[in-house]
């Protein structure tokens, strides 16, 4: 009798916990400029998969979020999306529990571009935030352009550096300790997204950034270009041009007193179109 009850209290725990047992979502990540047709369909494939494939945009990375939240709503809907709809939060609405209402049986939301650290300083660590990370790990697709791919990461680049520039002459060093970061949503933790990446040359901020931190992966997505990340943490490129990944792990790394970075076995995959990478085993995909 108690064998039987054990294995009754067992099954019950299981299929009354659906939030564990489910796969997390994907994630989809643009490396902003122009977003074909055929990828934001695909977005909106995902999002129609789950709940009821309402979408939220969130639009506050943007200066005019009043102009470009209606924008991206009228987009989708035209694309096919049934249910749309944007929020301009400020910080104080994101922590308030009554507004977690509106992520209610979201299937997928989106963060438009415009400056990553406008996004985070209003929702990271709020009952937003929270929902977010519950949706993602329940099945939802989470996406972002520009400045909405470079939230994703837990180790976020904000685009500044600690060192004095003249105008046009940023990043033109590998340098440790120079590259400023805060957190991002933490989505992706075992990698650092950057983006419009090959377009406005930003290799040596990610090339230095994982050359202090070799535990990341650094994830360069260029413009009309996105990664589509699975839930086995696999990813596939889509769009037109390429992405870069930059794996310091097996590296041997040297700094010297001006903290100029050095090293060997230095990896780099680029990656295009319908090519496949593992984030655990830090491969391609054949």
């Amino acid at each position: 009798m108690k064998k039987t009850f054990i294995l009754f209290l067992s099954f019950y725990l299981i299929i009354s916990l659906p939030a564990f047992s489910k796969e997390k979502g994907h994630l989809f990540v643009i490396g902003g400029g122009r977003r074909p047709v055929s990828m934001m369909k695909k977005f909106i494939d995902l999002a129609q998969k789950i709940n009821s494939g309402k979408i939220v945009i969130f639009p506050m990375a943007s200066s005019v979020p009043t102009e470009v939240g209606p924008e991206q709503e009228k987009r989708l809907k035209e694309l096919g999306a049934r249910d749309v709809e944007f929020h301009i939060l400020t910080r104080e609405q994101a922590l308030s529990e009554e507004r977690v209402a509106i992520l209610d049986d979201v299937g997928g939301v989106f963060f438009s571009g415009g400056v990553q650290s406008r996004l985070t300083a209003v929702l990271i660590d709020t009952p937003v935030h929270k929902k977010l990370l519950e949706l993602y790990r329940k099945g939802a697709v989470i996406g972002g352009t520009s400045a909405g791919a470079a939230v994703m990461s837990e180790v976020m680049i904000t685009g500044d550096e600690k060192r004095e520039v003249k105008e046009g002459h940023a990043f033109e060093t590998l340098q440790a300790d120079n590259v400023v970061t805060i957190r991002g949503f933490g989505f992706i933790q075992s990698a650092i997204i950057d983006q419009h990446f090959v377009r406005r040359k930003r290799h040596n901020r990610l090339i230095s950034l994982v050359a202090e931190n070799p535990e990341f992966l650094g994830i360069g997505i260029d413009e009309s270009t996105a990664i589509v990340v699975n839930p086995d943490d696999t990813f596939e490129v889509l769009g037109e041009l390429s992405v870069v990944v930059y794996d310091a792990s097996q590296a041997q790394i040297q700094f010297s007193p001006s903290l100029v970075i050095g090293g060997s076995n230095f990896i780099m995959h680029i990656l295009k179109n319908g090519d496949w990478f593992d984030l655990k085993t830090k491969r391609i995909i054949k």
